[in-house]
């Protein structure tokens, strides 16, 4: 009897065990497949279609332009220019964006809006590249990176976007409350494959996006808008790693060629895409959020300048910095470094304020080392 109710005492203890647990996986399983931020998956139909048209897709997923590996546990140590802290005391100051009103096809404005969000004017069009304007990069709005520094302008006082561009997936490049606000003001969006089932999944109407290949053109209102490879990784859940897919842009009209890296390691592809399309009258190049032990997924400033230069690029302006607090550098290291590099490699540099707006035509104007002032 005593062992009877011995056994019936470790059955209860586990069954008081078990149940929550089973209740707790039940929960996270739910919250992964039905939490809209999280995106959509591609069906049986997508598949088929990546396959046809992305020589790196096999076996269900992405492949990289290159092997690299995500974290490393390298002994090597960081090296900053800078000794300020990972954020600075206060909200970094910004200017209130002035594009034009009615742009023309000669015309090209650049808007920094913080981290990789760009408003750019070109061939008449307003274009904004990985929109994210929400206080924190995360699939829940109470936890995750929190932005530092404000908005310059709120999605309302934005003008009608013709063209939204996404690079990837990560939480602080494409973002879920973002696009539901944005979605009334834009006529298209063009991603990366597999990006479109996320947006589908927000209730964006199909037929308002496009979604493209490495190396795949199209052609908007006279605007060539190439997809070109970036040494990243993709996904916003535990289990959809490499389910779509990362890229960089070419932008280039009779005027002016443009390329925005998104976020990428330093690799290769940076000459296939100057054998292609350089050289390059601006580019956007990631050049934050950098740390030793994921070398190989972000670019330090160096690396940086030096991809810039294998661009031939005419003109740069380091991104991926000033709103959020990914990586343990000094708030200001990336344009700081970048800025040093640039200048030891005789690279003409655009440095703008938050939210200040730009003519490619007197970038020389907007050249300020403006972050030296604030601690």
């Amino acid at each position: 009897m005593k062992d009877f109710y011995h056994h019936y005492r470790i059955v209860r203890i586990f069954i008081k065990i078990l149940i929550p647990l089973i209740l707790l996986l039940l929960f996270v399983f739910l919250f992964l497949k039905l939490w809209l931020p999280f995106g959509g998956s591609p069906s049986k139909k997508d598949k088929k279609d990546y396959e046809a048209r992305a020589s790196n897709y096999k076996d269900g997923r992405f492949w990289p332009y290159e092997e690299f590996t995500m974290i490393s546990k390298t002994k090597e140590k960081n090296t900053y220019l800078s000794t300020k802290n990972t954020k600075p005391k206060e909200s970094l100051p910004t200017v209130g964006p002035t594009p034009l009103s009615t742009p023309h096809t000669e015309d090209l404005t650049v808007s920094w809006l913080g981290h990789s969000t760009i408003f750019l004017q070109m061939q008449g069009m307003n274009i904004l590249i990985d929109p994210v304007f929400s206080d924190r990069t995360s699939p829940v709005s109470w936890i995750g990176p929190k932005r530092y520094t404000k908005m310059p302008i709120e999605i309302e006082d934005l003008p009608d976007i013709d063209i939204v561009l996404i690079t990837h997936d990560h939480y602080d490049h494409l973002d879920y409350q973002t696009i539901r606000e944005l979605d009334g003001k834009v006529k298209r969006y063009v991603v990366p494959l597999g990006i479109e089932n996320h947006l589908e999944r927000w209730h964006v109407d199909a037929s308002k996006i496009t979604n493209m290949a490495w190396w795949e053109e199209i052609e908007i209102n006279g605007l060539t808008i190439g997809c070109t490879p970036a040494k990243h990784y993709s996904g916003r859940g535990l289990t959809d790693r490499y389910q779509t897919l990362w890229a960089s842009w070419v932008l280039k009209n009779d005027e002016y060629q443009i390329y925005d890296s998104g976020d990428s390691g330093f690799g290769n592809h940076f000459a296939d895409i100057a054998s292609k399309y350089g050289p390059f009258d601006l580019v956007l190049m990631d050049s934050g959020q950098y740390n030793v032990q994921w070398h190989d997924v972000h670019m330090n400033p160096k690396e940086s300048v030096d991809a810039s230069k294998i661009l031939q690029a005419k003109v740069a302006m380091p991104i991926h910095y000033g709103s959020f607090v990914l990586a343990d550098h000094p708030w200001d290291d990336p344009v700081e470094a970048f800025t040093t590099y640039a200048k030891q490699n005789d690279l003409e540099v655009v440095t703008p304020r938050i939210g200040e707006t730009f003519e490619l035509s007197n970038y020389q104007d907007y050249q300020e080392e403006w972050w030296k002032s604030i601690s």
